[in-house]
């Protein structure tokens, strides 16, 4: 069950990460992206990871956290459907998952192998996902999905915040650093 996943295969809000994807072949995109990724990623400093594009934004490492924490979870739910279980997963919940994760406390080195490991395990996962899982559906946060689907969400999400990074964080004036903002709890990086 190759190809781009269809509309009924996730609810509309997932497809604003799928249809950055055009490709037919997500087992490729998530391969291409686990060299590309890192390569952009390394270019950014340690100062620099501390950065945010506006007040109550996240920084850099906190939307870095996030896109790996956010694999892991989407991940899960591909493993769940694709081996059968029929039980809901619940809700993922980013805000108080980045607030927990303390993310400018980490190394920007450490964020970027992070992301890395967390990609090859899903590389490994989807690159031995027999061909009849490709299609199982499941039910995560009240939302249909199918295994397809996950994938492709997986890979738009973080095409998605690469973009961000390139967009808000890394062009123009350089913005307030995390030191500057209110350690309250973290805001979305949009």
């Amino acid at each position: 069950m190759r190809g781009l996943p269809d509309r009924s295969e996730a609810s509309p809000y997932y497809f604003r990460y799928i249809d950055r994807i055009a490709s037919d072949d997500v087992v490729e995109v998530l391969g291409n992206q686990a060299d590309e990724i890192p390569r952009f990623l390394s270019g950014i400093s340690e100062e620099t990871s501390l950065r945010s594009y506006a007040p109550a934004k996240w920084t850099i490492r906190e939307v870095l956290s996030h896109v790996n924490d956010t694999e892991r979870v989407f991940l899960f739910r591909a493993l769940w459907f694709a081996r059968g279980h029929e039980g809901p997963l619940p809700s993922y919940e980013q805000d108080p998952a980045a607030a927990a994760a303390k993310a400018n406390e980490t190394p920007w080195t450490a964020h970027v192998s992070e992301f890395r490991a967390v990609r090859q395990a899903t590389l490994a996962f989807f690159r031995n996902l027999p061909e009849e899982a490709w299609g199982r559906r499941g039910m995560a946060s009240d939302n249909p999905f199918t295994v397809r689907a996950v994938a492709y969400v997986i890979a738009g999400h973080a095409a998605h915040h690469v973009a961000v990074l390139k967009e808000r964080y890394l062009t123009g004036t350089p913005a307030p650093s995390a030191a500057s903002q209110p350690a309250s709890s973290p805001a979305r990086a949009d």
